[in-house]
């Protein structure tokens, strides 16, 4: 039987929510350059997809996090992922936004979390961990207990790993870039030069950027 991470990066690049091409790079909202897409929200359209992340991403959260009682799911990204693990695993559920609401109550967490609640912050991506901290730090000041966090993937930046163990924070993904990588090559999805060069990104990839002056860039997140 296949493991958990082989039967999701399979299903993630069959489906396009990871996408990978070195050759023709796409541009993020940082400004970085990078040989790789992704978009879990895609999943959301596929029944099968769904329903295997759900099932796993609750799987995680009981063996490693079974004293949790309430589940966060960041915005924008995890918000439905979120609330169907949740419905899974009987916890109740909030997501936390990117900024404060402009307006009315100015919320920064949407839904009713109780303090002193132990919580499971739930990412659909981990790249840089920004957000992913800033949703702890809302949860935190909301006064509870943060547990852990899990996601679906986790690009493994240098100084992403160094935030989170920095936090004394204990993160769960169902797939890694490095898993990823190596999926995509069996499967051949990637030829060996272009998983050199998905290698050398994932180490530097603020500074990154194609070989070819003439790449063409195919979309801008």
């Amino acid at each position: 039987m296949k493991k958990t991470h082989k039967l999701l990066a399979e299903k993630l690049l069959h489906i396009s929510a990871i996408k990978l091409q070195p050759e023709s790079p796409f541009i993020w909202a940082s400004g970085w350059n990078s040989p790789i897409y992704t978009d879990n929200r895609v999943a959301l359209s596929y029944p099968d997809v769904r329903n295997f992340l759900k099932v796993e991403l609750a799987r995680v959260i009981l063996e490693h996090f079974p004293e949790a009682d309430a589940i966060a799911g960041v915005a924008t990204g995890a918000i439905a992922i979120g609330a169907i693990v949740a419905d899974v695993l009987g916890l109740p559920y909030v997501y936390v936004r990117s900024t404060p609401k402009d307006h009315g109550l100015e919320n920064m967490i949407e839904g009713n979390l109780k303090p002193g609640s132990k919580v499971v912050v739930l990412e659909d991506i981990v790249s840089t961990a920004t957000s992913s901290l800033k949703a702890v730090h809302a949860v935190e000041m909301a006064g509870c207990d943060v547990v852990g966090m899990t996601c679906i993937f986790n690009f493994e930046f240098p100084e992403a790993v160094k935030r989170v163990s920095d936090a004394n924070l204990t993160l769960v993904p169902l797939l890694t870039y490095s898993e990823m990588l190596d999926v995509a090559t069996d499967i051949n999805y990637l030829a060996p030069s272009e998983l050199q060069t998905l290698q050398q990104w994932r180490e530097d990839p603020a500074s990154w950027a194609p070989d070819k002056g003439e790449a063409e860039y195919t979309t801008t997140l």
